[in-house]
């Protein structure tokens, strides 16, 4: 019996499953090793050498398409829907890295660990995309987040970084174990934490999910689980840590924790309840119009009063994170396909925005507040025009990606006959042009009251700038090919 157990487990496992996200942590554990035996301070080596980890893993990734692989008993399954939001991951870290070398030094923290740390969260991303148990999305979960709480708290001699260090793990974990619990007691009503066994069982026993007499160990298992995911993507009211931790930690991985974790946190959010809780479908469908409405509402007016940037784009991504629940809501290839197609397209408009301010920002960043823009249209054109260009997309208008985006995932919902959530969701849509368009005002309506002499831009951050425009441009004027390949990997 024992060597039966053991063959099988050999023939269960295969590393093509997870080679991408083994290819990233093999790099990672390399670069720790170089940064050790590099010189203090001199870190552009090892950031350069992230990027071409990236690459390496974006190209193993995209083998994957069209040719799933699934591994260790069927517990990850590296499918195209896992090597979509993988590539949305591995672009973020990257544009995160492009932007960071010279912000490190400017901040006086050219610490090479910083590197590894992205991209061993970028691994735990893609094991959360791949997972269809729930132990292996639990396992990507806690690899993204340690890796992430270092990073938010990175500036170890800032008070405002240790805090956004300290909140980010303590609700991390406050929401883990709401996350556990919740896979306990499904473990327990069904015997299994795989969600294809979940939602067999619940197939066999529909009488579970009946509203009449239903299993409620089963439904607060069930429940428990969407709120530990439902914190990770900052949706109302399981926001509250977003902005305090957004506003501490260092810009980029701001824009790198708005950006891929959150794309990974929906990747899973999608698996789970699609395939494994689909018996729960109706009355998961009303719970998620209620909150999509909510995250979509709290976030855009609580973002109307702030002035200090990060916290208003902090405020901005509850609200995205809601216009993407619609989609959820719909619950239709649309819809699916939708989520996927915006969350590349807010990694581009949003990490883009985050690159300005990196290069906009003083030395501690004191003047990244509405008046510290005042007159920077002028100063600098090439920042100003790509922060409106940048800005107007996360306003939902044509012809940038976020138009498109925002497009397909109310269009879902009308198809689905939600028409009044797609009316609340453009409603806020046009709510949100205030703060957006005062950002421009500050720009470009105002006399400058500094020359922004300190600002230089640096070659890796500039590129990080021109991959996000053009991702804005392309894909709000040629959405078509992306998609489709949306649409492939859709459920």
């Amino acid at each position: 019996m024992d060597a039966n157990l053991v063959q099988e487990a050999i023939q269960n496992v295969n590393l093509q499953a997870i080679m991408p996200s083994l290819v990233l942590c093999g790099f990672g554990m390399v670069l720790l090793l170089v940064s050790v035996f590099s010189e203090r301070g001199k870190t552009t080596h090892i950031a350069w050498l992230s990027i071409i980890a990236l690459i390496i893993t974006g190209f193993i990734s995209l083998n994957a398409w069209n040719n799933p692989q699934a591994g260790f008993a069927d517990s990850v399954l590296l499918d195209n829907f896992a090597t979509f939001f993988s590539i949305i991951c591995i672009l973020a870290a990257g544009l995160t890295i492009l932007m960071s070398d010279a912000y490190l030094k400017r901040e006086g923290y050219p610490i090479g660990e910083y590197y590894p740390l992205i991209l061993f969260t970028t691994a735990g991303a893609m094991w959360m995309a791949s997972g269809t148990d729930l132990m292996t999305i639990f396992l990507g979960l806690e690899v993204l987040s340690v890796s992430l709480y270092v990073l938010a708290g990175f500036f170890r001699g800032q008070t405002k970084s240790n805090e956004a260090g300290l909140k980010y793990f303590f609700l991390g974990a406050f929401s883990t174990g709401f996350l556990l619990y919740g896979v306990a007691l499904l473990y327990g009503v069904t015997g299994t934490t795989k969600l294809a066994g979940i939602a067999a069982y619940v197939r066999s026993n529909p009488d579970i999910v009946n509203l009449n007499d239903p299993n409620m160990m089963f439904i607060a298992g069930g429940l428990l689980l969407l709120t530990g995911f439902l914190f990770k993507i900052a949706a109302a009211p399981f926001h509250m840590w977003t902005p305090d931790v957004y506003q501490g930690a260092p810009t980029p991985i701001t824009a790198f924790m708005s950006a891929g974790p959150k794309a990974a946190a929906f990747a899973a959010l999608m698996r789970i309840t699609i395939v494994g809780l689909e018996g729960m479908h109706a009355d998961l469908t009303a719970l998620l119009w209620v909150l999509a409405v909510l995250t979509m509402t709290v976030g855009n007016f609580i973002a109307l009063s702030q002035k200090d940037l990060k916290r208003m784009l902090a405020y901005s991504s509850i609200s995205h994170a809601g216009y993407a629940l619609v989609g959820l809501v719909a619950w239709n290839e649309v819809g699916f396909s939708g989520i996927l197609f915006y969350m590349l397209v807010y990694t581009f408009m949003n990490m883009g925005a985050f690159a300005v301010l990196v290069l906009v920002g003083k030395q501690g960043e004191e003047n990244l507040t509405l008046e510290g823009l005042t007159g920077m249209g002028f100063k600098k054109p090439f920042l100003g025009i790509a922060l409106c260009i940048f800005l107007f997309s996360l306003m939902g208008l044509p012809p940038t990606a976020g138009f498109t985006g925002k497009f397909y995932i109310f269009a879902a919902a009308i198809k689905s006959g939600y028409v009044w959530l797609a009316v609340l969701g453009v409603l806020n849509s046009a709510v949100s042009l205030y703060y957006y368009l005062r950002v421009m005002v500050f720009m470009y309506f105002k006399d400058p009251q500094e020359d922004f002499s300190w600002v230089s831009i640096n070659a890796p951050a500039a590129i990080s700038i021109i991959i996000s425009l053009a991702g804005v441009l392309l894909l709000g004027i040629l959405p078509g090919p992306v998609m489709e390949m949306a649409k492939l990997a859709g459920f």
